[in-house]
Order: structure tokens, then sequence, then C-alpha cells
């Protein structure tokens, strides 16, 4: 069974940083893409970033371009999202999935069609 496990968040304020972790099991980084997604309270969900296992390519929303940074431990399955500069449009619950690729299509072919996600993790950013 494929299992993606969301850790890291927390609360920080406007400026700060968090780490979040996306733990897989099930099924190696060999040929698949990850996703980060993050839905804020009262609003639809929307993919933030993604990178692609097969050649390392990567995906940022407009909204997160030059202050997140996706990476991925193959040897640990493991998807990171270091977020710098936190702004409190950042709070929301952030989940990661794996879409079929690595793109801005899929991410959101992704948010329209799959129906049961993980808890997630919850960043709070303080003003």
């Amino acid at each position: 069974e494929v299992q993606l496990v969301e850790s890291g968040g927390g609360l920080v304020q406007t400026g700060g940083s968090l780490r979040l972790s996306c733990a897989a099991s099930g099924f190696t980084f060999d040929d698949y893409a990850i996703g980060w997604f993050r839905q804020a309270p009262g609003k639809e969900r929307e993919g933030v970033s993604c990178i692609s296992s097969v050649d390392g390519s990567t995906y940022y929303a407009d909204s997160v371009k030059g202050r997140f940074t996706i990476s991925s431990d193959n040897a640990k399955v493991t998807v990171y999202l270091q977020m710098n500069s936190l702004k409190p449009e950042d709070t929301a619950v952030y989940y990661c999935a794996a879409p079929y690729a690595c793109a801005a299509q899929a991410m959101g072919d992704l948010i329209r069609y799959l129906e049961v996600w993980g808890q997630g993790t919850l960043v709070t950013v303080s003003s």
C-alpha cells in the first residue's frame, strides 16, 4: 500500500522558516513525481511545488517561487519542502501526494480527482 505521511508543520512568525517532510512507503522514487499541496481555511486546495525523481525537475507556484525549495532524499524515500520568508498567507494545511507528472496541469488534475488525502501538517504563520 502506498502511503505518504507529512510532518514538520508548526507555528512560526512572519519571515521565519520551516521544513516539511513527506515520508513515503510502499513504493520507491524511481519514477514518481511528488508534490506539495496546501489548503488554507475557506480556500480551495492548491498545488505548491513538486519534484520529479526521473530527472529532478521541479515546479513552484508563483506565490512561493524564490522562498520555497523542494528536494528529495531517494535513499530515505522522503521529500522535503524548505519554506523560508514565510508570510501569513502561507498559513494552511500542507499535504503531499503523487501527481502523474511534475507540472501545474498534473497537480491541478490531482486536486480535482483525488478523493482521499492524508492528514496533512498545519503551518501557521503569525503576523
